[in-house]
């Protein structure tokens, strides 16, 4: 339950719509569900902190992962499913009506119309900028959670610092947004030259994009964390489902 939902079930019973004891129940019935196979769904994670349940495809089965999505279903709640293999995305794409299945991100959507396909739009409150074409993957995954969420989103992709002229040429849109959201593996340079270059808070993200030193995204993490750019903050190797969640609770309260 998200807090409009709280504020709109408190109106209907100020209204008349709804008495007490209907609305005692239905917030009662929010705390967290017990399902089969070892899950625990929590419905009241989006009151207390301002996101809803989402669900790590990463590692589960697709028996858990269709018993999670549905009990989210049953209570008219959007599911999101992040970091799932595409046998499994397929495969819920079919099961479930409505849904979508993203191949790049490989996120999984149900009860939100959301379009990541190309052309981008290259701005908005929340500006995700992807250093390499093969850091898109993880940046696709934050545009998607974005929407999801309902940010005001936007992507650039491949303007890293082996061509600086690319994002030097996208600056008017870097002023204009309220928070950077800067994705890049090697080694993690775009996340710093943003920052001696803009006033926006950053949100950088390693990707495990790279090969010899770059140890898996290690290196471009560790890049980030000693950057002397102020004002930037880092999340962990390829998370960009918690980059745009991060972004979601600064734009809130900004």
């Amino acid at each position: 339950m998200l807090k409009l939902d709280l504020l709109s079930l408190l109106k209907q019973v100020a209204s008349g719509q709804k008495s007490i004891s209907e609305a005692y129940s239905e917030i009662s019935q929010q705390s967290y569900e017990t399902l089969n196979h070892g899950l625990k769904i929590d419905h009241q994670r989006g009151l207390r902190t301002g996101i809803g349940e989402a669900i790590f495809g990463q590692g589960k089965t697709l028996l858990q992962l269709e018993t999670a999505i549905t009990a989210l279903a049953s209570k008219k709640k959007p599911a999101l499913v992040t970091k799932l293999s595409q046998e499994h995305g397929h495969k819920l794409a079919e099961k479930f009506a409505g849904s979508k299945y993203f191949d790049l991100p490989r996120i999984f959507i149900l009860g939100k119309e959301i379009e990541i396909d190309e052309p981008w739009p290259e701005e908005g409150d929340i500006l995700i900028i992807s250093a390499g074409g093969a850091d898109l993957s993880i940046a696709l995954e934050a545009y998607a959670t974005a929407k999801f969420l309902g940010l005001n989103v936007g992507l650039i992709s491949d303007v890293g610092v082996a061509g600086l002229h690319r994002v030097v040429s996208f600056m008017p849109q870097i002023n204009q947004a309220k928070i950077l959201i800067v994705v890049a593996g090697m080694e993690g340079a775009l996340p710093s030259v943003l920052g001696g270059l803009t006033d926006k808070p950053i949100i950088g993200v390693p990707t495990s994009v790279g090969y010899g030193t770059n140890f898996n995204g290690l290196a471009p993490m560790l890049a980030m964390l000693n950057s002397c750019a102020p004002g930037l903050a880092i999340v962990n190797i390829d998370n960009g489902f918690g980059a745009a969640c991060l972004a979601k609770k600064i734009i809130k309260h900004q």
